[in-house]
């Protein structure tokens, strides 16, 4: 018999047969617990299979439930996605911000860098998730908008440093674009691979990164046949 949770919160003892006959007492999951649970299953679900592969019944039947309460809790499967991919973005951009402390712009490259390789690898399953295509009803939550808040972040100590140096702070918005893409799209790579180790993928990336700053052009060129 499956033991099902509703959103009532209350909680208590259940009595159902063992294989004996003999009656066993389970403790029935509160409305909380039950969304937890769920989340917790929809979000391996999701990242083994993707969204579309994933169905309600088999969230449902990994929970020990029926298919109304998965509807109960979340209104269907786009409902627990959409909870899921919040939980990631809000978990990866808290990390980003909250390691950018550095006063040396290297240093905060740097912390960019082990920040993101850091949620990937503690944890995997939600960045396999961000970095899927969204379900086309969604219109948020999609892991470029993701990085286009993480770089939004970068912008301001970009704007900063080319001020300092005498270049044009309007480009900044640019680079900051760029610099995080860079970091994003390796740790796309680097989810699979795991190798080398994530110290020396930061110190690759921050040195692409931060030599290519070093010596960047105010007005730089193109040196092709083509100029528009």
């Amino acid at each position: 018999m499956a033991i099902e949770g509703g959103t009532s919160g209350k909680s208590g003892p259940e009595k159902t047969r063992t294989p004996g006959g003999r009656r066993a007492r389970r403790v029935r999951m509160t409305g909380a617990e039950r969304r937890e649970q769920l989340l917790d299953i929809g979000r391996t679900v999701f990242a083994e299979k993707g969204f579309e592969a994933t169905s309600v019944e088999e969230i449902a039947s990994k929970a020990g439930v029926s298919k109304p309460v998965v509807y109960e809790h979340f209104g269907g499967k786009e409902g627990l996605y959409a909870v899921v991919v919040d939980r990631e973005m809000r978990q990866l951009l808290d990390m980003v911000t909250s390691a950018l402390t550095a006063g040396h712009p290297r240093e905060l490259l740097e912390q960019a860098a082990f920040a993101l390789l850091d949620y990937i690898e503690r944890y995997t399953d939600g960045f396999r998730i961000l970095v899927r295509d969204s379900p086309v009803a969604q219109s948020t939550g999609t892991f470029a908008s993701l990085i286009s808040d993480i770089a939004t972040q970068v912008e301001d100590i970009l704007g900063m440093e080319f001020k300092a140096r005498g270049f044009d702070p309007k480009l900044a918005p640019l680079y900051a674009q760029a610099l995080v893409g860079m970091v994003a799209l390796t740790g796309q790579w680097w989810v699979d691979a795991r190798h080398p180790k994530k110290s020396e993928v930061a110190a690759h990336l921050v040195n692409l990164a931060w030599h290519g700053l070093e010596n960047l052009e105010p007005r730089p060129r193109l040196i092709g046949h083509r100029k528009i």
